[in-house]
C-alpha cells in the first residue's frame, strides 16, 4: 500500500505524518524514514531540518543563502539529505513495518541517491506514507492513493490514513 499526501505549504502534511507515525508506533509497529520541518527565525522561514524517525539523527536539508544546488531561494544540503534522509529510507526498507517519507519534491530530487532510493521504495511491497510537493504528484499517479490535504479536511484525512493502515496491519478499531 502506497499512500501519498499533498497540499499547500503549511496545511499540515508533516503534522499528519507525525501523528500517524505516533499512532502506529503505539500499536507496536516499527516506523522508519524521515520528516522535514521548517526552521524559522523572527517569524520567517529560513530553511528546513531533516530528521530520521528511527534515530536521533538530524541535519539541515536546506537554508536561505548562496550556494548550489538550489531550489528558489534555498540551498539544498545534499550531504545531510543523503546522510540522514537516504540512510533512514534505506534502513526502513530492511527494518521497518511502515516507511514514512516527508517530503518528496524538488529539493530532495537534487540528490541522485534520493531519486534512486525512491524508485527502490516504490518497487517494494512495503507500506509507504509519503508527503509529496504538489508539483510532483503526477509522478505517482496510479502508484497508490493520493490525498489532497486542506485545513478543513486534515483531521478526517489523518483518520482515514490511520484506518487504512490499521486495516492493512490487521488491527481492529
Amino acid at each position: 500500500m502506497k499512500l501519498f499526501v499533498t497540499g499547500l505549504p503549511g496545511v499540515g502534511k508533516t503534522t499528519l505524518v507525525l501523528k500517524v507515525a505516533k499512532e502506529m508506533q503505539g500499536l507496536g509497529l516499527k516506523i522508519g524514514g524521515f520528516t522535514t520541518q521548517e526552521v524559522r527565525e523572527k517569524g520567517k522561514r529560513v530553511g528546513f531540518k531533516i530528521k530520521a524517525i528511527d534515530t536521533e539523527e538530524e541535519g539541515i536539508l536546506a537554508w536561505v543563502g548562496e550556494g548550489y544546488p538550489r531550489v528558489g531561494k534555498y540551498v539544498v544540503n545534499l550531504e545531510d539529505l543523503n546522510r540522514v534522509g537516504v540512510s533512514a529510507i534505506r534502513r526502513a526498507i530492511s527494518e521497518a513495518d511502515l516507511i514514512i517519507i516527508d517530503e518528496i519534491g524538488a529539493m530532495e530530487y537534487k540528490s541522485k541517491d534520493f531519486a534512486m532510493i525512491i524508485n527502490e521504495v516504490l518497487k517494494k511491497d512495503k507500506p509507504l506514507l509519503a508527503t509529496v510537493h504538489r508539483r510532483y504528484t503526477e509522478r505517482f499517479r496510479g502508484m497508490g492513493r493520493l490525498y489532497v490535504l486542506t485545513t478543513e479536511n486534515r483531521e478526517k484525512i489523518k483518520d482515514e490514513v490511520v484506518k487504512e493502515l490499521k486495516t492493512l496491519f490487521s488491527f481492529k478499531d
